[in-house]
Parts: structure tokens; C-alpha cells; sequence
């Protein structure tokens, strides 16, 4: 049950709307943001990614506190922020008195913009009077979510570099896929969970890297449209030609695991990892840092069109985005890690 609001807070939420200024979020809400926004309250990972790419300063915490492994790749002022929690997702960790609490201007959830999460940040709107705004996270309106975004917390310079970077990105990757024929587009399976029977469905935010890279999603014709528990003998009857985990110990256990050995992808070693410094590359969270993933995603599958140097993207994606020149020894950990790249 949230308090209510003291006189205090209630003067300083007044002063922080003066000025306001319109803006219709990606669910038609008309919110009205405040002039100056200095403190932003990420509901959710992907919305962290994106404000640290563009007003770092601006980001007053994570959802979640960094590992020491995961500190590394940030420089340490951002690293070390204080953990707040989530407002939206599975598993979420906060409330109404925890945002009150952390004197944010403005909340920003990236994802889904259904009624589950207009009706949340309605809530959390009414509860704390801080403007809560939602913005599509689709794979394909990255470009649109940077600039928005940008506008939004005062960064359009930083915004048109990194939406200029992510169309570039977009295009060159289209091209080549306009050029694959569908017969050489691979069926993948996303294995999620330590026995990798956990995957996304059609149109399941998790999966639509698959989608967008123009390979089949196994699991794209069951019913529904985000994760679900599945049994071995669906991935049986799939037999899929290439499988793509983020679970180590599912990538570990896989290869002596002997009803998998009649899957085609074990077979043909075709099983990969999704690297996971600082954020996942395929999913987790499925936000902007799956910009790299698609680099790595299409020399796997289209290695015969693909042959990006992924050394070389993930320094310049690493930097652009997360503030900071990976080292060399970075690189090479992110990359030597056993399943990143085919054998």
C-alpha cells in the first residue's frame, strides 16, 4: 500500500512539472514531462541499457547490482550505482515508495505497451505523480526508441550518433539477408533454462532476433507469444538445425546428454552461447545490447554471407554504448568462451 504523498514531496513534484511539456508515449498516453528531467527511474533492463547509451548521468540506478565480472565493462561510476529494482516484468522488486523514495523526475519503461503495462504505470503514475512513459522495445524500432528517447532526457546529439550507428546496422544486415534464399534460412531453437526446455514462442520479445535475421523459430506456430516450458519430444519432433542458449549449464550438459545426440544441431555442433558481459547478446534483457547479438547471430547462421570481425564490432559497439573501450583481454574473453564461436 503506497503512503500518501508528504507535503514536501508534493512541493517538489509541483516544481519539477513546471514548465511540462507534452508527449504521447508509444501507447498513446499523453504524459506531460517535466521541462528539466534530471533523475530517470528505469522500470525495467532494457530501459537501463538504452538511458546509459544516451544521458548516463541521468540514470539514478539499476534494476539489478552489477557483478564484479559485469562492473568491468562500464566505467565505475555507472557500474556501481545502487540497485532499485524493477516496477515492470517478471520478477519485479519494486513499488510506488521505492521510486518516491529514489526522487526520480521521470520513469521510463522499453517493451511491451499492452494493457498489463498501460494499467501499471497508470498506477504507479497516480500513486507518485512522476510521469511514466512506455516506448515500444521492438527489435525494429531501435532506431525510433533512441531518438524518442533522446529527445526526452535532452541528449538528440548522442541519440542521432547511436540511431545513425543502429540503422547503418539494420541495412547492411538486410541487404545480405534480401540475398539468402528461404531454403538456406536455418530452423533455430532458443533453449532457455538449465535443461534448455524453456524457449519463446511467436512473437515472444525473447525470440525475435530469430525472426528479424530471417531464420525459422521452431516453436513460432504453438499458441501464445512469450516463454514457455516445452518437452523433449516437441524438440524432437522440431529436430532443429541450430540451437542458441544462454544457460552455460544447459551448453555444458548438452553435449553428454544422450537423447539430444539425435538432434541435428547437436550432431552438427551446432549449438551456441550467448555471451552475458555486461548484458546478454541474444536476450537478457531484450534491449538495445542485442545490437552486437545480431552481428554474432548472423556469422552463425549465414556464414558464408556473414563474416563480420567480431573483435572489432565488439569494441566499437562496446564503447558507442556502454561508455568504455573493452581491452583487448576483454574481447578475447567474451569471444574465447567455449560455444560463442563454432568450433
Amino acid at each position: 500500500m503506497i503512503r500518501p504523498l508528504c507535503l514536501l514531496s508534493i512541493v517538489w513534484l509541483f516544481a519539477g512539472l513546471a514548465g511540462a511539456r507534452d508527449f504521447t508515449d508509444d501507447a498513446g498516453r499523453v504524459i506531460k514531462l517535466p521541462d528539466r528531467i534530471e533523475r530517470v527511474y528505469a522500470a525495467g533492463p532494457p530501459a537501463s541499457v538504452l538511458v546509459l547509451a544516451l544521458a548516463p548521468d541521468k540514470l539514478i540506478g539499476w534494476t539489478r547490482a552489477f557483478r564484479a565480472n559485469e562492473q568491468a565493462f562500464l566505467p565505475t561510476k555507472y557500474a556501481e550505482l545502487a540497485e532499485l529494482g524493477r516496477l515492470t516484468g517478471r520478477g519485479n522488486t519494486a513499488n510506488s515508495e521505492v521510486v518516491l523514495k529514489a526522487r526520480a523526475d521521470l520513469i521510463i519503461d522499453i517493451g511491451a505497451t499492452g494493457g498489463t503495462y498501460v494499467s501499471l504505470a497508470d498506477r504507479v503514475q497516480a500513486e507518485t505523480g512522476i510521469p511514466y512513459i512506455l516506448l515500444d522495445g521492438r527489435l525494429a524500432t531501435l532506431p525510433q526508441q533512441i531518438e524518442k528517447l533522446g529527445r526526452i532526457v535532452g541528449a538528440e546529439a548522442r541519440a542521432k550518433e547511436l540511431a545513425g550507428y543502429t540503422a547503418r546496422t539494420f541495412d547492411d544486415i538486410q541487404s545480405r539477408l534480401a540475398k539468402i534464399p528461404a531454403e538456406r534460412r536455418p530452423d533455430v531453437l532458443y533453449a532457455r533454462g538449465p535443461q534448455g526446455l524453456v524457449t519463446g514462442l511467436g512473437g515472444s520479445i525473447n525470440v525475435e532476433m530469430l525472426e528479424w535475421i530471417g531464420a525459422k523459430n521452431v516453436a513460432s506456430g504453438q499458441l501464445g507469444n512469450g516463454l514457455a516450458q516445452i518437452g523433449f519430444e516437441q524438440v524432437v519432433l522440431w529436430n532443429p538445425q541450430v540451437v542458441i542458449t544462454n544457460d552455460p549449464n544447459f551448453f555444458r550438459e548438452v553435449w553428454a546428454k544422450p537423447e539430444w545426440a539425435v538432434i541435428r544441431a547437436v550432431r552438427d555442433k551446432r549449438v551456441y552461447l550467448s555471451p552475458n558481459l555486461p548484458f546478454g547478446w541474444f536476450d537478457y534483457p531484450p534491449g538495445a545490447n542485442r545490437l552486437i547479438g545480431l552481428k554474432w547471430l548472423a556469422n552463425l547462421l549465414y556464414p558464408g554471407e556473414f563474416k563480420y570481425d567480431l573483435a572489432k564490432e565488439v569494441e566499437t559497439f562496446y564503447t558507442m554504448f556502454y561508455l568504455q573501450k573493452p581491452s583487448v583481454e576483454q574481447v578475447a574473453k567474451i569471444l574465447g568462451e567455449p560455444g560463442v564461436l563454432p568450433k
